[in-house]
């Protein structure tokens, strides 16, 4: 068949278990996988249910050093990982939290209040990929911790020029 659209690739069809779809997916680092039932048809503008969009994230656990004051005790999270013993800013999170979990989480956190940043490379002096940089001015609103908490964070992708998890990030759950 002879597509007039540059943009338009057939797929091959895989006949296997959705588990085995996707530990094939995460071993190639992809961002998901789209499914459908092999007897459904595409209806332009139409989410019939046939189909399914499943997306692999990628996630790690990160430190928090930080928060920004919000609702239920805190809007965002700053987190960080070490290098060394050094503690490199990543970004701030706020996707994955109810009201319920922010004020659990923050229950958790008020122990560790610090007048001191414990990030290294803070303040950013550049804006970021989305122009969310963590400036000495933006900084004044943030509460510092001892990075003693730690949280699982996924996120869509990791940007080596930056050493940021992208705004993508979904959920987060604290220890």
């Amino acid at each position: 068949m002879k597509l007039k659209s540059e943009r338009i690739r057939i797929s091959e069809q895989f006949e296997v278990t959705l588990n085995d779809m996707l530990v094939a997916v995460r071993e190639q680092k992809l961002e998901g996988v789209v499914a459908k039932r092999k007897d459904s048809l595409y209806e332009a503008g139409k989410r019939p249910g046939s189909w399914i969009k499943y997306r692999v994230n990628r996630g790690q656990e990160f430190v928090i050093g930080g928060y920004v004051r919000g609702p239920q005790g805190f809007d965002s999270l700053i987190v960080g990982y070490y290098d060394g013993d050094k503690l490199i800013y990543v970004a701030r999170t706020r996707n994955g939290f109810v009201p319920a979990s922010r004020r659990q989480v923050f229950s958790k956190l008020t122990h560790l209040v610090t007048p001191k940043c414990p990030f290294v490379n803070l303040p950013e002096t550049r804006r970021s990929r989305f122009g969310e940089e963590l400036s000495a001015e933006k900084m004044k609103k943030a509460v510092w911790l001892q990075p003693l908490a730690v949280a699982q964070i996924e996120f869509l992708e990791w940007t080596d020029g930056e050493k940021a998890a992208s705004d993508y990030t979904r959920s987060s759950k604290t220890t």
